[in-house]
């Protein structure tokens, strides 16, 4: 591909995104991979250099923009490189009209970056969310230890116990050690945050939205297999994947539930008023993730954080039935909005008499109402709030 299609192909992959993003439909890098599957002369520089261009695009978009041709060209405006290849070459883009507009730039879409404002994150951590993410690991302590395990690159040891730092893009899932489940894929927040649980052996500990079970591992992990574990969600596809991925890893979950939306509790009966614990890693806008998934500014608006507060209540109401008299309820989003975070732990606290907050005894993140806050800038993680709950004796 010459430098002109490269630039085309990273228009029409942003066209792609864009019309996903609106509809909610396939994130970015499925999109991509999709892309160059039906393209399969293009060569891995070529993958490399679109993949960048596209990226590039989206970080420096903050609303949603008209188009991929005016993504770019708001690339093309910042970058004086990347402006000529607008040549109307065969295989390259138009040349740039007197009169055409780039996209507009900044951290995201005005009310979305009113929201950031007003849950007290300043512009130099807001940018830091869109900045690349590098490529943390979790060693498992039931198969190996941190200090002794061999890999095929060494790794920055990080605050966590068992955590290791990778550069952005290492094929980790081709290593032996992956395959052979002695090391996880995960975010150096998420590990601090399944730190924050706690638990002891002999516990009951419900992850009530488990997914494809990464913390669900970790906690077993951390309490070598000597906690009763119960792994829930609605989603049928993730929790699947629950099963092979703690049989690699020597996880001990004792049970994992399906679970109905909106008749949750049926399926969890067998456990109300008898958990010591309840992860409630609650549905999200993900704008802590931004690093990882920046396109996630374009495809939230009002009306989706608004469901998905009310949701965040919903899993959190649901949690506390399970929760035994003096037990925990951990309230966890990978979000950086006070929405979904210091207000939903608020508002719990108005809605169940006797609940109280109690700090969480991790040495990272900064007090956010009654809870603490990760943030990339300030702890190298990704953006998190987890807020530690206990029920009335």
């Amino acid at each position: 591909m010459t430098p002109s299609a490269r630039v085309q192909a990273a228009i029409e992959l942003l066209d792609a995104i864009l019309e996903a993003a609106k509809v909610k439909g396939a994130p970015a890098d499925r999109l991509i991979s999709e892309y160059f599957k039906a393209r399969r002369y293009a060569g891995s520089k070529d993958r490399r250099a679109v993949r960048e261009l596209v990226y590039r695009a989206i970080r420096l978009c903050g609303p949603r923009p008209a188009s991929g041709r005016a993504a770019m060209l708001a690339v093309a405006r910042h970058d004086k490189e990347v402006a000529p290849l607008f040549d109307g070459s065969t295989h390259g883009p138009p040349a740039i009209g007197d009169d055409e507009k780039p996209a507009k730039t900044g951290i995201a879409v005005n009310w979305l970056a009113a929201k950031l404002t007003a849950s007290g994150v300043d512009p130099e951590t807001a940018r830091s969310l869109l900045d690349r993410a590098p490529l943390d690991i979790r060693v498992n302590a039931l198969k190996a230890h941190r200090d002794t395990i061999e890999l095929p690159e060494d790794g920055e040891p990080l605050s966590a116990t068992s955590a290791l730092r990778f550069p952005s893009g290492t094929n980790i899932d081709q290593w032996p050690a992956f395959r052979e489940g002695l090391i996880e894929i995960q975010d150096h927040g998420s590990q601090w945050v399944c730190e924050a649980v706690g638990g002891q052996s002999g516990e009951v500990i419900v992850d009530l939205c488990a997914g494809a079970g990464g913390k669900t591992l970790a906690l077993a992990s951390r309490l070598k297999n000597s906690a009763t574990l119960i792994a829930a969600d609605t989603d049928k596809r993730r929790l699947g994947n629950l099963a092979p991925r703690a049989a690699r890893a020597g996880a001990g979950v004792d049970h994992t539930v399906l679970l109905d939306p909106g008749r949750e509790l049926e399926a969890l009966s067998p456990w109300l008023g008898k958990a010591d614990r309840v992860l409630v890693d609650a549905p999200c806008s993900g704008s802590g993730t931004w690093r990882r998934n920046p396109e996630g500014r374009w495809r939230l608006d009002k009306t989706e954080l608004e469901r998905l507060t009310k949701l965040q209540d919903h899993v959190m109401d649901t949690g506390a039935q399970l929760v035994k008299p003096g037990g925990f309820l951990v309230f966890v989003t990978c979000s950086v909005l006070d929405e979904e975070g210091a207000h939903r732990v608020d508002e719990f606290i108005n809605r169940h008499p006797g609940w109280h907050a109690i700090p969480a005894t991790i040495p990272v993140g900064v007090p956010r109402g009654k809870g603490t806050r990760l943030t990339p800038l300030r702890d190298g993680t990704d953006g998190f709030f987890v807020a530690i709950l206990q029920s009335s004796c």
